[in-house]
């Protein structure tokens, strides 16, 4: 690493906290300490952090309370939850209230790394990444976000509703990389309508009956089963 990233540990239990410290350092970060949830918060507004590791059950103000003050903010760094609750609610509660990733105690040290490793790369790209303009053409196709219509290589023109105009620009931003459905969730709905994976399924549907030469074999727009969606421009 040749940049010094950052990193915000807030984490009460002593013993962890030093030991996940030590080796974050190990690592080349920059690890800035917290116990508790409002010390958390006051550092957040002072300080830029690459990435902030959150435990779950926190004195003062938990870690949930603490994820939402974050995001109500509009402050975008990646978070990673610990949590000793591991089950599929928790997990669904974190996520849907901003979390990027939600590791469960014990965890593997290593595991860890790799999803702050992960976290803080995919974060760089995203960074590094221009937005689309209002208009987007590929293949023959031209689409006009602002507008919410598009007009297919067969010149037919087509009306997109927000949510549709939404998922093609994410799409599109992150052409040739897989979008997960969390980021899809996040990005799309927000975090407190979580429609089904057969809701995002269909929009793809619509995506290839406006815009593939054949549904069945899809240039554009693919499912990749148990990962997510993604845009490709074909060969």
């Amino acid at each position: 690493m040749n940049k010094k990233y950052s990193i915000l540990l807030v984490e009460d239990e002593e013993n962890l906290q030093e030991a996940l410290k030590l080796n974050l350092e190990l690592e080349g970060y920059e690890v800035s300490s917290s116990f508790d949830g409002s010390a958390a918060l006051k550092i957040i507004h002072q300080e830029h952090f690459d990435l902030i590791i959150l435990d779950v059950m926190l004195p003062e103000v938990d870690g949930i309370s603490v994820l939402e003050s974050i995001r109500v903010q509009q402050i975008n760094t990646p978070i990673l939850i610990l949590s000793a609750k591991s089950s599929s609610a928790d997990r669904v509660l974190g996520l849907k209230k901003g979390a990027d990733d939600y590791l469960t105690k014990p965890f593997n040290l290593e595991e860890l790394l790799l999803r702050v490793e992960n976290l803080i790369r995919k974060n760089e790209i995203i960074a590094n990444k221009s937005t689309l303009s209002d208009h987007y053409e590929f293949g023959g196709h031209s689409i006009d976000f602002n507008g919410l219509t598009a007009i297919n290589k067969r010149g037919e023109q087509i009306e997109l509703t927000k949510k549709e105009a939404m998922l093609l620009k994410l799409l599109i931003e992150n052409k040739n990389e897989v979008v997960t459905r969390e980021k899809i969730l996040q990005t799309v709905w927000g975090y407190n309508v979580y429609p089904t994976t057969r809701t995002i399924d269909n929009f793809i549907l619509n995506f290839r009956k406006y815009f593939e030469e054949d549904s069945r074999h899809p240039v554009y727009f693919h499912s990749v089963r148990g990962m997510g969606y993604k845009f490709t421009l074909g060969s």
